[in-house]
């Protein structure tokens, strides 16, 4: 499946609009506090007018990743956009990864590009998104989606925006802990939702000395899936965890640590991977996102999709993939109105019944900026020629 490359396209430009959208409530992780967000959307243009629409997943500045939407302007315009208009008329999203390959690091910057080029592809095909993912295996219409919650003042604070959520009609439920926000927290969760999937994520936040009170913190209190609890780098803290836990119905799952087909291949050696929760903003765009799909599906791991905080272009995109096979676990992709008093997108995306989100039918991902509503949060605008004619 992850043979397929996509469609032949022909971009003659590139819109970047860089937004400012304050978040409905503050998101808190440990690697710090967002009140809103710095949006970068991409738009590729082709002769005929069809467009192609992707967002970067990049934060403001370098906490989360060394890329920073600083970094990540930079990289468009000095290095990305010129690969991509050499490519000429002969460009698809595979093509235009080999050629950025040469450039070392930046998977954000690389997604961003590879992406809007997906859904040109899949607007040029007249086709959603999916279809052209899937290339002939079943998809899902709708995809079951969790919620997360950052970090909070209180186990009581906790509980009350769970209420909230879980009234809305969420299920599955995820918690970000830190050392010190943990151990009270989840009790709270677990005692006020006995039944609830109970997801934590720790964002690399945990260390070796930490790993006996994580083991009992998991199997004190039913946890689903404990994600990344430890640093990117320590596969092997990982993998002594997932043992501690054999047996309980937790599983230890991997974001960061998994930056390649080759880390994950050293995951699945070590025993430290047993779900995988793939960001294509992240990893460097959809097309890797299927090479670490298909390899966990043969490796009877089950793959989840992650959200860091996208509109409804970054949503889209991430439902598509998710829609997939092999995504067996709820996506982090809550609704709109989750993150955003107005999305970029109408109509935004709503909550459904059975805890899930609807798949858009249309062609590409589905959806499309509304210009006025970016007219309001625009702080800037970059317009490049890929044409070498001109």
């Amino acid at each position: 499946m992850s043979g397929f490359h996509g469609e032949l396209v022909h971009p003659l430009r590139a819109v970047v609009d860089e937004l400012e959208l304050p978040l409905v409530l503050p998101f808190s992780t440990s690697f710090g506090t967002e009140g809103a967000r710095r949006v970068l959307l991409l738009t590729l243009e082709d002769a005929d007018g069809v467009r192609g629409f992707s967002e970067c997943v990049a934060g403001r500045d370098p906490y989360y990743s060394y890329e920073s939407v600083p970094i990540v302007l930079e990289v468009l315009e000095r290095y990305l956009l010129p690969a991509l208009a050499a490519l000429g008329n002969e460009v698809t999203p595979h093509r235009f990864l080999q050629a950025a390959d040469r450039i070392r690091g930046h998977p954000m910057a690389k997604a961003w590009v590879e992406m809007a080029l997906w859904d040109l592809s899949a607007r040029r095909s007249k086709l959603p998104l999916q279809k052209l993912l899937a290339h002939g295996r079943p998809v899902r219409e709708r995809v079951e989606v969790g919620v997360s919650v950052g970090l909070v003042s209180s186990p009581r604070e906790l509980v009350r925006q769970l209420e909230g959520y879980t009234g809305q009609g969420y299920r599955r439920l995820k918690l970000k802990v830190e050392p010190g926000r943990d151990r009270d927290f989840v009790r709270a969760a677990r005692e006020s939702f006995p039944e609830a999937p109970l997801w934590i994520d720790a964002n690399q936040a945990y260390t070796a000395k930490d790993l006996d009170a994580l083991a009992k913190l998991c199997r004190d209190s039913a946890l689903s899936v404990v994600e990344q609890p430890f640093g990117e780098d320590e596969l092997i803290l990982h993998a002594s965890l997932a043992r501690e836990l054999e047996g309980t119905p937790a599983l230890v799952c991997l974001d960061e640590s998994v930056t390649s087909m080759g880390r994950l291949e050293l995951a699945l050696q070590e025993g430290a991977v047993g779900c995988l929760n793939v960001k294509p903003g992240r990893v460097g765009g959809l097309s890797r996102s299927l090479e670490l799909h298909d390899r966990a599906e043969g490796a009877r791991v089950p793959v989840w999709c992650g959200g860091m905080l996208e509109t409804g272009i970054g949503r889209a995109h991430n439902l598509h993939l998710a829609s997939l096979p092999g995504f067996r676990l709820p996506a982090d992709l809550s609704a709109s109105d989750r993150y955003w008093k107005e999305d970029l997108v109408e109509p935004p995306f709503r909550l459904g019944p059975a805890s899930t989100l609807p798949v858009p039918t249309g062609p590409g991902i589905g959806v499309e900026p509304e210009e006025e509503r970016l007219s309001k949060v625009r702080v800037a605008q970059r317009v490049f020629s890929l044409d070498q004619r001109l």
